[in-house]
């Protein structure tokens, strides 16, 4: 079985890579990073390390890479001939392979090539959805017809801390033991394919939302508590009490939600938040607080992991004052070698904090906004 990759990097050889091969397919790394395609091209293998006391290690063979800047066409056959095609590349970036993807569907439909499925798996909620619509704007109708009956673009949750790091194999990775990937089956098109290692569900939401509002929010809780502590990594961070005390304090909140709202059992999900936490401690993990910061202008996007739990408890009336100090911190983190931190805070200098915190997370409501607000000048 064939399988094409967007996104050659760290999580994509390190988790997405690893499942496929693991399920006996040939993979084609699709990146613009001319040093790892050209390694991946040239080895046709690579190695991942488990970041645990065993450091256990795994070979992935049977790949190879294309260079999506370079070899457009080679891309297209490749998704053509593909029995699956899956992203893991960030969310801002999946606009920019939607074109690469849609003519390769127009070659399947050319072809008359059999049904399959196209996942983003990426850290947002709705990623394949999103990604399909982008797509559908580059067919035509009948085309677009083609891929409601045919090509399957079923939203996925994705788990796996995999830091950034740097070595002198530039394809060898490390990554935590921890993954889960869960894909909405009701989505999906490709119904004869299901891979070990996933798992599929009939409702994704709940999945995804727990996901986001405990890894992802737990991660950068950790992160921008740390960072206006003045550490540099995860590891370090989380053995301050006051960094641990506010990673469990925002976690009982978003769990608190998460229970009301999809009825998880409360001891289960308090063991789950204790697996999180257990997982951001990895002491074989030094993952750098600037990776799990980056983008605070999207971390604090309407449907992101701060202000959407925020809204939502509070539509409720629980209490979200561990988040709201969070964000606080969001909005004083300074990295300048980050695009959006530069750009948070030139905006706090140029504007009024009130019209910053209002365009930044699109709220309204007066009281969340005030609640921000006074925990910023706080």
């Amino acid at each position: 079985m064939k399988a094409v990759h967007f996104g050659a990097g760290n999580i994509g050889r390190g988790f997405i890579g690893e499942i496929l091969s693991q399920n006996g397919f040939a993979i084609t790394f699709v990146d613009i990073n001319e040093t790892i395609i050209d390694a991946l091209k040239a080895r046709g293998t690579y190695e991942i390390e488990l970041a645990d006391e065993k450091k256990e290690r795994m070979t992935v063979t049977n790949v190879t890479g294309l260079n999506n800047q370079q070899e457009p066409e080679a891309v297209v056959a490749a998704i053509a001939a593909a029995d699956i095609v899956t992203t893991a590349i960030g969310p801002n970036i999946l606009p920019f392979i939607a074109e690469l993807i849609a003519k390769g569907i127009q070659e399947r439909f050319r072809q008359g090539k059999p049904a399959f499925d196209v996942i983003a798996c990426e850290n947002m909620i709705g990623g394949s959805a999103f990604l399909k619509d982008k797509v559908m704007a580059f067919l035509e109708p009948a085309e677009q017809a083609y891929v409601e009956e045919t090509v399957g673009f079923p939203n996925a949750a994705v788990d796996r801390i995999v830091p950034i790091q740097h070595h002198e194999d530039p394809l060898f990775v490390s990554v935590e033991p921890f993954s889960e990937w869960v894909i909405d089956e009701t989505q999906s098109k490709g119904v004869d394919l299901r891979l070990n290692g996933v798992h599929y569900v009939a409702d994704l939401e709940p999945y995804i939302e727990r996901k986001l509002f405990s890894v992802n929010t737990g991660h950068a809780t950790t992160a921008y508590t740390g960072a206006f502590y003045d550490y540099q990594t995860i590891d370090e961070a989380i053995k301050d009490e006051r960094v641990l005390t506010q990673l469990q304090a925002v976690l009982e909140e978003t769990g608190d939600l998460l229970i009301h709202k999809w009825d998880f059992d409360p001891a289960t999900h308090q063991q789950y938040i204790n697996k999180i936490i257990g997982r951001f401690q990895n002491p074989y993990i030094s993952d750098a607080i600037t990776r799990v910061a980056r983008t605070p202008i999207r971390k604090l996007g309407y449907d992101e992991r701060f202000i959407r739990p925020i809204r939502e408890l509070h539509d409720r009336g629980l209490n979200y004052d561990h988040l709201v100090d969070t964000v606080a911190k969001v909005f004083h983190y300074n990295d300048p070698t980050d695009e959006e931190s530069v750009k948070l805070q030139t905006m706090l200098k140029a504007q009024s904090l009130p019209e910053v915190i209002k365009e930044v997370t699109k709220l309204t409501d007066p009281t969340l906004l005030t609640a921000i607000e006074k925990a910023v000048e706080a």
